[in-house]
């Protein structure tokens, strides 16, 4: 076979399948002779681990991070990562190795999801990228139309979407076995302080001298506040300022949130509140929330109210809970002929009696009409997909950003408070428009992405 630039035949590889539900078979490009991915992590520590594990079937060839203590986290633990070229700017990282990188696992803040993986969508790269997806609407949206374009595999990581459960309950309420779900209630403990949570002693967290080992600058990226550095920032507790992360909500509702918005299609709420939360410094997390979200009929869906609560805030449970303690975390569906509980990850799914799960299993259970996922979680699910031996994952971004403007909604109501009336195609908060200043972000000169998408 004759050798051809390895970065250019996979972008054509990858264009070819766009719209396909199985996508090519992966050949081999000018960089190596084997049918392994080349894939960089952004991002070497944290949530990286989770990435990890999957991709050492591959080829780890590149990490890059702002933080130089980061690359050796996870070295123990995965030894292979330790010949892979380091680096600081991902777009450094690009530009050097760019015919040497088929894939790339975002893993950073979610203030730098966007911009890290529109630089590799561009540049027709298979793309991980955590959750949540995006920092705000805007980015979501532009994410799907990148995806569009540029016809590379894409995926963001909520495990729960590749599990068994999440299909199960798919098939039960398509079978009628919940009837009409007029509401869902969705509700997690924290935030807890702690390993990903930190209440600086004053907001915003005063000036410290940033340390050798950080490029602080990197580490902003697009965001136009000149912010200084603080520890109580990095390397894990940045999810509290909702200025670089989205709190709790950003951290459970992409695997609670999974199986409500993705079975009953709760997309573009008419409307979401927060109820009531505790009192908080402006800009940071709330130790505890409450907020509804209001769906429109959507074809044969009646209306649907969706709530979500956290931080010791639960949902009354029907009398006919028969499992035991209510759980920590999970989404209870109220349907006209049956409750139902899913879990944490949006998996096993249970009756909320478990008298009626036994007959209900005895009787047997609707036939299975999703194909389950044959692969190691989402990140394993993209690889095959990306290598054209199994199909498009679950949650690419054609999903992914509509769940996401869902959840960066609800974000919008417990940053600011009170009720966000929404409509979706004007992409315009209608009730509060100081609010729409939010959708879509101001960004530091250099940063800008995606706007050549929109014209």
């Amino acid at each position: 076979m004759k050798n051809i630039n390895r970065r250019k035949f996979i972008t054509q590889s990858a264009s070819v399948a766009a719209g396909s539900f199985v996508l090519p078979r992966f050949s081999i490009g000018a960089a190596g002779a084997n049918s392994k991915l080349n894939i960089a992590h952004v991002g070497a520590g944290g949530i990286a681990k989770m990435a990890y594990g999957p991709c050492k079937t591959e080829n780890i060839v590149a990490l890059c991070d702002i933080d130089e203590n980061q690359f050796g986290e996870h070295v123990k633990a995965f030894p292979v990562i330790e010949k892979a070229r380091k680096f600081a700017d991902f777009r450094v990282m690009l530009d050097k190795m760019g015919n040497e990188i088929d894939a790339v696992c975002i893993n950073t803040p979610d203030h730098t999801h966007f911009v890290a993986t529109m630089e590799a969508m561009q540049r027709g790269k298979h793309v991980f990228t955590q959750k949540p997806l995006t920092h705000n609407i805007w980015q979501a949206r532009t994410l799907k139309k990148a995806k569009a374009k540029y016809g590379v595999t894409t995926v963001m990581g909520n495990q729960g979407h590749t599990y068994d459960g999440i299909r199960q309950l798919r098939e039960w309420y398509e079978a009628d076995v919940l009837g009409q779900v007029n509401e869902v209630h969705t509700w997690s403990g924290g935030p807890s302080f702690g390993k990903y949570f930190v209440r600086p002693e004053q907001h915003p967290p005063i000036a410290q001298e940033v340390p050798s080992n950080i490029n602080w600058d990197l580490w902003l990226g697009p965001v136009v506040t000149d912010r200084p550095y603080n520890s109580a920032y990095h390397p894990l507790t940045w999810r509290g300022f909702y200025e670089f992360g989205s709190g709790i909500l950003g951290d459970w509702f992409p695997h609670i949130g999974d199986g409500p918005v993705w079975i009953l299609d709760l997309y573009d709420p008419v409307s979401v509140e927060l109820v009531e939360q505790a009192d908080a410094p402006q800009g940071f997390a709330a130790d505890w929330s409450v907020v509804r979200f209001d769906f429109e009929k959507r074809g044969t869906k009646e209306p649907c109210t969706l709530w979500w609560h956290n931080g010791g805030k639960k949902p009354e449970f029907p009398k006919n809970w028969s499992w035991g303690e209510v759980p920590k975390r999970g989404s209870l569906w109220n349907g006209d002929k049956q409750t139902v509980y899913l879990d944490e990850r949006s998996n096993n799914p249970r009756l909320v009696s478990k008298e009626d799960m036994i007959d209900f299993k005895k009787a047997g259970y609707p036939e299975e009409k999703y194909p389950r996922v044959k692969a190691d979680g989402p990140v394993g699910e993209w690889i095959l997909a990306s290598k054209g031996e199994g199909p498009e994952p679950g949650s690419n971004f054609d999903y992914a950003s509509r769940f996401t403007e869902t959840h960066l909604l609800g974000v919008l109501a417990m940053r600011f408070g009170g009720r966000v009336e929404w409509d979706p195609k004007s992409m315009k908060i209608t009730n509060r428009p100081e609010l729409n200043a939010y959708i879509k972000e101001p960004v530091r000169k250099g940063w800008e992405y995606g706007d050549d998408l929109w014209s």
